[in-house]
């Protein structure tokens, strides 16, 4: 098994942040293309008018699940050298509930605030300008908040492990949600009263 590519020496070490530079370039190009520089996409989502980001997100989880599924089964990928973040559920739950009130106050999410401020937005240059704000302030009071940022330390876990399942089974579930997830938003902007851009 040769992946990932860099890790296992099969691309050498040096081309790492080239290929993160041509990487964040092709993402900032597809959040554009998509049109999620405009604060409404975000906004959408929560007054059930457009649920793009919500669509996109999820397909994005199941291609990369079902991708690593099949590389996996075809011997090209070596889930020990995948890197897992550690799981600390009480500053996940808090920072999941301040970023979810930012998104839904300004309507960007850190990738598509830069986005936006990279095409000349003001309301994505104060997003992302805010954003480094508050990074600023977390870090130069990181000793008051660090014992709630630690605790509920899970290590690397992955969701079906913490579900006992395998991957193979909550990839499944992932698919069939997503695919239920795409229906009711569906039904969803059916019964909102559309917004004109």
């Amino acid at each position: 098994m040769i992946g990932p590519l860099i890790q296992s020496g099969f691309i050498p070490q040096a081309w790492d942040n080239i290929i993160a530079v041509f990487l964040g370039a092709a993402f900032g190009f597809a959040l554009e293309s998509s049109g999620f520089s405009s604060s409404r996409k975000i906004i959408g989502t929560f007054f059930g008018y457009d649920f793009v980001v919500v669509k996109v997100f999820f397909t994005a989880a199941i291609t990369a699940s079902i991708g690593l599924l099949y590389l996996d089964y075809l011997g090209l990928v070596n889930f020990s050298l995948l890197y897992i973040q550690p799981t600390f559920m009480t500053s996940a739950i808090v920072g999941g509930i301040i970023m979810g009130i930012g998104f839904s106050m300004g309507g960007f999410c850190p990738g598509t605030s830069l986005c936006a401020a990279a095409i000349g937005r003001i309301d994505g240059m104060v997003f992302f300008g805010g954003m480094f704000i508050g990074v600023f302030l977390f870090s130069e009071s990181f000793p008051f908040w660090e014992k709630m940022y630690y605790s509920g330390s899970q290590g690397p876990k992955m969701i079906n492990d913490a579900l006992g399942i395998s991957a193979q089974l909550f990839t499944l579930f992932l698919v069939i949600v997503a695919v239920g997830m795409f229906y009711g938003a569906a039904w969803v902007q059916r019964k909102v009263k559309k917004v004109e851009y």
